[in-house]
């Protein structure tokens, strides 16, 4: 369904991805991990074009883009496929929650407002927070402010569902709570592709997770091939230092 090919992305004198592959399949849950600075955000960052790769082709079903050709309506009609959560909330501040699930479909989709605010409410309440629809970012939490997040880009429908570190901007309290709502996507069997440090969400949830090192994927396989039977010597060194070794 969904095909990295060649993904290359060079920031002045430093390469940060060095030829990425990846295929990922509908419904298919896979986990990134790996230190900082080994091109994890960047990777999921040219998927959709807020970077743009220096070389490379991203297909999702029927669409197919060059990289270093990309035109303005390819790049639309890509990141109609997807959609980002980021590890900072990026609501906007200055509307309501309902309408910042709403905005994307009222601005992109073209959706007439009140279709597009019964949709806000319909995740919203599908997300638990069905009673804070006028509330705004700033009277939330950080895992509400997150979990808006997610329905903003519930919303769009979208084929891939990319995660940049959804949990690290939060206090411990409100990480479980967000990690819930992805384990809900993941048995809605919603197609994702996350970068996270939650080894544990990783090890429930991941159907294939992936380690990266140096600008490439060193090692894929399931958790339990990753987690118990490290093959590379960088992965065992990286799993040791977060404890699970």
């Amino acid at each position: 369904m969904i095909k990295l090919a060649n993904i290359h992305k060079q920031f002045g004198h430093s390469e940060i991805l060095k030829g990425i592959d990846l295929e990922i399949n509908q419904g298919e849950i896979i986990v990134i991990i790996g230190s900082s600075g080994t091109g994890k955000s960047t990777l999921l960052r040219c998927i959709n074009f807020l970077e743009q790769a220096d070389q490379g082709t991203i297909t999702i079903d029927d669409i197919s883009v060059d990289s270093r050709r990309a035109t303005p309506a390819e790049i639309l009609q890509l990141r109609r496929k997807t959609g980002f959560v980021f590890q900072n909330y990026a609501l906007f501040a200055h509307l309501t929650a309902q309408e910042n699930i709403a905005e994307g479909l009222i601005t992109v989709r073209k959706w007439k407002k009140d279709q597009a605010f019964a949709k806000a409410q319909e995740i919203l309440n599908d997300i638990g927070l069905g009673d804070k629809c006028e509330q705004y970012p700033a009277s939330l939490s950080g895992g509400q402010q997150q979990r808006v997040g997610i329905g903003r880009a519930m919303a769009m429908s979208p084929e891939l569902l990319l995660f940049d570190e959804p949990t690290s901007a939060l206090d411990p309290e409100w990480v479980g709570e967000v990690l819930s709502l992805m384990k809900k996507l993941a048995k809605d069997h919603q197609t994702m592709l996350v970068v996270t440090h939650e080894m544990q969400f990783a090890k429930e949830v991941a159907d294939r997770v992936i380690f990266m090192a140096d600008g490439h994927i060193v090692e894929q396989g399931s958790p339990q091939d990753i987690f118990n039977h490290p093959q590379d010597i960088r992965l065992r060194k990286f799993l040791n230092q977060v404890g699970i070794e």
